[in-house]
């Protein structure tokens, strides 16, 4: 399959590359950063590497590490609205996540000072490659330029204030994102996949993608009708049912805790917990 990082050099500059084995070609140009996102407009198997490093030389980075938005749906799967309590509307939930919020795979999440009632939520992650306005159904799929796997950790505490979801998604280092992004071509079939969450070992979450209640072409279609999409731009696409939230007891993360969220062949993310010093 064709995969994609994004990454630290050595010499600790950012960069992105195609993962082969132990090894990243690393595709940016020497001397500067190099960002995946301003490489998705392309096509990335055109791109001959500048160099080569063993990946343990390399650091992760969030495989965006800046998008220009990262949109995420809630409410995307009838077990997680039932056992929410609320009820299914006519139309997706959107809310927005800040891009300095993300960390890679293998970093810590981190459990804010503010909060007793930090959740997991494991997703797959859709990276938009071709972007545009308006995007139709039936055309949004050739948007679409790989998938990843996304934890949107939530601080519930701060996400019951309101009627709001924007201050409990959005606290720093919540946003695990990664480790790599397969390709769309190299999935013929995203809605086999299933979106699985395990706390320490212990399966918590485990769905089809194709469960979801807006599938990503409708997704795709409603989000490019208020908000133009570009190159790198994030769509998290809902979590399933099982969040510790809602369990009895509740299951919050605490520090200590390991998360492995995966979803099918895209990949497996894993975090560790934090407390915030």
């Amino acid at each position: 399959m064709s995969r994609y990082i994004s990454f630290r050099r050595p010499d600790g500059s950012p960069s992105f590359g195609r993962v082969d084995g132990d090894n990243v070609h690393d595709l940016g140009a020497q001397g500067s950063p190099a960002w995946l996102r301003d490489a998705l407009g392309g096509d990335l198997a055109e791109l001959e590497p500048t160099a080569t490093y063993p990946r343990a030389d390399t650091r992760l980075l969030p495989l965006i590490p800046n998008p220009d938005k990262i949109l995420c749906v809630g409410l995307n799967y009838a077990t997680h609205v039932a056992e929410t309590g609320r009820e299914q509307k006519e139309h997706p939930a959107i809310f927005t996540r800040w891009a300095d919020t993300l960390v890679a795979a293998g970093d810590p999440v981190i459990r804010p000072k503010e909060s007793t009632r930090f959740d997991y939520e494991g997703e797959l992650a859709v990276i938009i490659g071709k972007g545009g306005r308006r995007i139709r159904r039936e055309d949004a799929m050739a948007h679409v330029a790989g998938y990843s796997v996304f934890n949107d950790v939530s601080v519930r505490d701060w996400q019951r204030h309101n009627i709001q979801f924007t201050p409990g998604k959005n606290f720093p280092a919540t946003g695990a994102f990664g480790p790599e992004m397969v390709t769309r071509d190299e999935i013929a079939d995203i809605a086999s996949q299933r979106v699985q969450t395990r706390i320490n070992g212990e399966l918590v979450q485990d769905q089809p993608v194709s469960d979801m209640i807006w599938d990503i072409p409708t997704i795709i279609e409603y989000c490019s009708t208020f908000t133009q999409l570009a190159p790198g731009d994030v769509i998290a696409s809902g979590t399933p049912g099982g969040v510790g939230d809602k369990r009895t007891p509740p299951l919050y993360l605490k520090a200590g805790d390991q998360v492995e969220v995966s979803v099918g062949s895209v990949g497996r993310l894993i975090s560790p917990v934090f407390d915030e010093l």
